[in-house]
């Protein structure tokens, strides 16, 4: 316990510029507070002191402004920054080097029991009001950019950004990671065809709502190729 605690102190000198001292550290990091509270908190849910471990979490949240279910695991080196608003939910399991900042919730989407928060493997990272929801894996060295709202599974090295989450790089070539950036974008064509030729939105919404900046991003992209290419056609005949 003693080491884990160590660990959790000295990891923020590696990621947090602004560290100067233990003392600094131990005394002014709510992200520090919350571990701390936490690793005593998880001891005593495992021993079946359910009451005692959910009574002291509380007060851990209204000290910290971090909630952390003493059921969650959380492996070696975990660093909250700032850290208000961050939630984590009883079957939650984080692996080692794991860093979150605020705002993020690692959350599920069912009343049903059993596991039903997010799983987050080695040296993953964050983004400030991020929210993971359900009970899949985001795998190691993994990225999840601010604000992002992430359903499903994240490949290993991949980074999601977006509403809903979509990959948008997959680090050191990950075959798996690229091949699931494809079949996305194949799925994003597919829903943008469908709605297009949707006559009817029951209640006036829609069963997909995108980005209307986006759209229309993609859309003059479109017409600056289309332009392009009749440029070139205009080109060719002049000569």
């Amino acid at each position: 316990m003693w080491q884990l605690l160590k660990e959790d102190v000295n990891c923020v000198f590696d990621r947090d510029p602004a560290a100067r001292t233990v003392f600094d550290v131990l005394t002014c990091y709510p992200g520090v507070h919350a571990i701390l509270f936490h690793r005593c908190n998880h001891w005593l849910w495992n021993r079946g002191l359910r009451w005692p471990a959910r009574f002291f979490g509380n007060f851990a949240r209204w000290l910290t402004g971090i909630e952390i279910h003493p059921g969650a695991r959380i492996g070696r080196r975990f660093f909250v920054d700032h850290g208000t608003g961050v939630v984590i939910g009883e079957t939650a399991e984080i692996g080692n080097d794991v860093t979150l900042y605020q705002g993020v919730t690692l959350g599920g989407r069912t009343l049903s029991e059993g596991k039903r928060h997010p799983t987050l493997g080695n040296n993953v990272v964050v983004g400030a009001g991020a929210k993971i929801l359900g009970p899949f894996t985001v795998a190691d060295d993994a990225r999840i950019g601010s604000n992002a709202v992430v359903l499903d599974a994240v490949p290993s090295g991949a980074t999601v950004v977006g509403v809903p989450g979509r990959i948008v790089r997959c680090k050191n070539d990950n075959e798996n990671c690229l091949e699931l950036v494809q079949q996305i974008q194949a799925r994003e064509q597919q829903a943008l065809v469908e709605e297009l030729i949707q006559p009817f939105d029951a209640y006036g919404v829609a069963g997909e709502t995108d980005d209307p900046l986006e759209n229309a991003v993609e859309l003059l992209q479109q017409q600056v190729q289309e332009l392009r290419a009749e440029l070139d056609q205009l080109r060719k005949k002049a000569c």
